[in-house]
């Protein structure tokens, strides 16, 4: 069973298995008390989940990990991820007010790749962990055997072609080849794979069904522009006259995805319902 929690810019995959949970990814630091709302909707407290594991450790995904692990989870990192596990502390360390756990070394459970389907198994999951660089060198993905496939951040479908022969199409071409049924990134749509409805057809909406136009599209791109230019968010929405928390979710999400497009910030926009 597959649950997803909505509760800050990242999505979050909770897996129950027939042994145990496994928590895919956490929010940005302080969103700990938000992650514990959603859980309770689904019935479950943080001391129920059994493992934590993270695509990647930028701290978008990472944030509140500890925070988790102290409430009864133990998380688990593969040993490509070992170098940077702290990868995050200096970032959080510049967020004056936000308050960050550091995840502790001595708490973790280090896990080879090869064994990964094993470790899966004791929770009653079928599936196994692999290495996807590109988005990032300590990037992993999460499959299972009945077709679900989560992604982190590695670069959506339908941006494939624009990555045809880098490090990315290398980690996609492998993990197509698996031939998944579902994919479930770290802030786009879940992609459900259907010949006759391709992902990158479909349109992008808001949580209220809304289809986002190209003004959406347009207001965006001014944005990254100026925040290339180095203004201020105030200074931003003094000049387009958007929203101070659009605009600030736009900034987030640019700043912390190197390469990241005006599409891409659309569908991670369109998970918030903004």
């Amino acid at each position: 069973m597959i649950r997803e929690l909505r509760y800050s810019n990242t999505n979050t995959y909770l897996i129950v298995g027939k042994k145990g949970k496994l928590l895919f990814d956490t929010g940005w630091a302080g969103t700990f008390l938000p992650f514990c709302r959603a859980l309770k909707e689904q019935g479950l407290m943080p001391s129920e989940i059994d493992h934590i594991l993270i695509s990647h450790f930028h701290p978008d995904h990472c944030g509140i990990a500890q925070e988790i692990a102290d409430a009864g989870g133990r998380i688990v990192v593969p040993e490509v991820q070992l170098e940077f596990i702290h990868a995050a502390d200096a970032v959080f360390a510049k967020e004056k007010g936000t308050e960050y756990k550091a995840i502790r070394d001595e708490a973790v459970q280090v896990l080879a790749l090869r064994d990964s389907r094993s470790f899966l198994k004791k929770l009653g999951i079928d599936g196994e962990i692999l290495h996807t660089p590109g988005h990032s060198d300590d990037s992993i993905s999460l499959w299972l055997d009945d077709g679900s496939l989560f992604v982190g951040d590695l670069n959506p479908l339908y941006e494939l072609d624009l990555h045809a022969g880098t490090q990315i199409g290398e980690s996609w071409e492998r993990l197509l080849a698996l031939e998944p049924a579902s994919v479930y990134y770290g802030h786009a749509k879940t992609a459900v794979l259907r010949p006759a409805a391709p992902e990158a057809a479909a349109p992008v909406s808001n949580a209220a069904g809304k289809t986002l136009s190209a003004a959406d599209e347009e207001l965006v791109g001014r944005i990254m522009k100026l925040i290339d230019k180095g203004w201020t968010l105030e200074k931003i929405r003094k000049k387009t006259g958007a929203d101070a928390v659009f605009i600030e979710d736009v900034a987030r999400m640019y700043l912390t995805h190197p390469g990241v497009g005006v599409q891409g910030i659309l569908d991670r926009i369109e998970i918030k319902g903004r």
